[in-house]
């Protein structure tokens, strides 16, 4: 599933891709992928303009474009999410389509900025106003990627859930997935079922240092890396160890996902 490092990747795709050129036909395969907006209006307010800058805000692309003179305030922004199996591409005109191409925006110089989803659980807004994206967005936490110690203390202070159902809960924290929750925990040497309000000073300390750095190394490769010295690397074997201690790793249902933990580098409470 694309979380905060897929997506940070896919709006460094959009910026080098189409970042200042004019959208010059919008294709839509498969109007399954848009919300609250049709092939007609998507294709009547995207073509002929520019994208601007685009911002990313956890796991959601924003995408505003301009007129050709800059255009006014109130422009249209392209809002993206790309559920458990979106993707982002920059491809040139003639190449092959994606296999599951439900997207496809042909740019001035012959670039194509496409979308691809296989199970198309979310997809491609369109909104008119700030006011549209903040509604489209809907209850948002502080993006993961700039979460200082202080502002997480904050966040985890007085909360009953599981730890790692806060983490991932993006209306607490924007951005982090059941990957980057069972790694940045793993690091942490906290268990995921801990519960969230009773996790001491150092434990939340651990915490912002294991989110920090999950979350830079993640963004400079755009995913979260399987390394082998990573939980990540190791969770979906077929007989998992953990990569720090080599005991047998061990997987439960938490908040509905499938965790990985390891229970001598995360012992659980009693």
């Amino acid at each position: 599933m694309p979380e905060l490092p897929d997506v940070e990747g896919f709006r460094r795709t959009l910026v080098s891709c189409a970042q200042g050129h004019r959208i010059e036909q919008v294709e839509v395969f498969d109007p399954g992928v848009l919300r609250e907006v049709t092939t007609e209006r998507l294709k009547r307010e995207l073509e002929g303009r520019r994208f601007a800058a685009p911002r990313r805000h956890g796991k959601w692309l924003i995408a505003p474009v301009e007129g050709p003179a800059g255009g006014p305030v109130g422009e249209p922004t392209l809002i993206l999410h790309f559920g458990m199996t979106g993707g982002l591409v920059c491809r040139s005109e003639g190449d092959p389509p994606e296999r599951f191409g439900r997207v496809v925006l042909t740019l001035d110089d012959g670039h194509q900025l496409r979308y691809h989803d296989q199970r198309k659980l979310r997809g491609l807004w369109l909104a008119t106003t700030e006011a549209d994206v903040d509604r489209i967005l809907g209850a948002q936490g502080p993006d993961a990627l700039t979460l200082g110690r202080g502002e997480l203390d904050t966040l985890l202070e007085g909360r009953r859930g599981r730890v790692k159902a806060t983490l991932t809960d993006q209306s607490v924290v924007a951005g982090l997935g059941n990957l980057l929750g069972d790694e940045i925990l793993w690091r942490a040497r906290v268990h995921p079922k801990s519960r969230t309000g009773d996790l001491g000073p150092d434990e939340r300390r651990r915490l912002h240092t294991a989110l920090r750095g999950v979350l830079r190394t993640s963004v400079r490769a755009g995913r979260v890396p399987p390394r082998p010295s990573w939980l990540t690397g190791h969770r979906d074997d077929p007989d998992p160890h953990c990569p720090r201690c080599g005991r047998p790793l061990r997987r439960g249902k938490i908040a509905g996902r499938t965790s990985a933990w390891c229970p001598r580098c995360q012992p659980e409470r009693s």
